[in-house]
């Protein structure tokens, strides 16, 4: 039973854990992200979160101290002159856990750990989420102003538009129906005088077909005379 027992040894020895912590910790600042297991991971950021605050004071004693659990000459400089510019305004909470699903050996839970201010795609999300945030009022139950039924008619009551009266409009269509007659009777009698022209041209027909039958009469009276 682990009665108050709140580190977990990983199923390693002392010396194992520490050693393979040391390692993470180095390839965690060396690569800015590593993936592994939940278990490691949360105990990676007990054992690494202390030595990124050393780092904040770069002086002979805090390098000796973070060496010595390093054991990593590159990862110290690299801990100091840059990662130690980036969180130097940070008080805490230098790494991010986020879970990615379990393995499919053994089903275990794994997710990946990086440490915070290098993942730039999260600090622009952070900055655009920060400038559309928008403070709203407090909405309590005292600060509500309650409306009895008398006022509430007057403050709804709103000045009506005045509707102008259909009488008004009716004169200005009258006008309007006047000018329009007014042309059509010019084209039908246009249209009469065209068909008055046409009685003409049938009695010319008829005049020439009156002067045939004459002609035909005339050797008629002329057989008599030879007799």
């Amino acid at each position: 039973m682990r009665h108050n027992n709140k580190i977990n040894h990983l199923g390693r020895t002392h010396s194992h854990r520490e050693a393979m912590l040391s390692n993470m910790a180095v390839s965690l600042i060396t690569h800015k992200r590593i993936f592994t297991t939940l278990a490691k991971a949360k105990e990676l950021r007990k054992y690494v979160e202390p030595l990124i605050t050393k780092s904040k004071t770069d002086t002979t004693h805090s390098r000796r101290i973070v060496f010595k659990n390093l054991r990593d000459k590159y990862a110290v400089t690299e801990l100091f002159k840059d990662v130690s510019l980036k969180i130097g305004d940070r008080p805490g909470g230098y790494t991010r856990i986020i879970k990615t699903g379990n393995r499919l050996g053994d089903n275990a839970s794994m997710c990946f750990i990086e440490l915070v201010d290098y993942n730039e795609l999260m600090l622009n999300e952070n900055a655009v989420s920060s400038k559309s945030t928008k403070t709203r009022r407090s909405r309590r139950s005292g600060s509500r102003t309650q409306v009895t039924d008398e006022a509430a008619p007057k403050a709804t009551a709103a000045p009506k538009a005045k509707l102008t009266p259909v009488e008004d409009v009716t004169p200005v269509e009258e006008i309007t129906v006047e000018t329009a007659p007014v042309e059509v009777p010019a084209e039908e009698t246009v249209v009469e005088t065209v068909t008055a022209e046409a009685p003409a041209e049938e009695t010319v027909a008829e005049t020439e077909t009156s002067e045939i039958p004459v002609e035909e009469e005339i050797p008629a009276t002329e057989t008599p005379k030879t007799e």
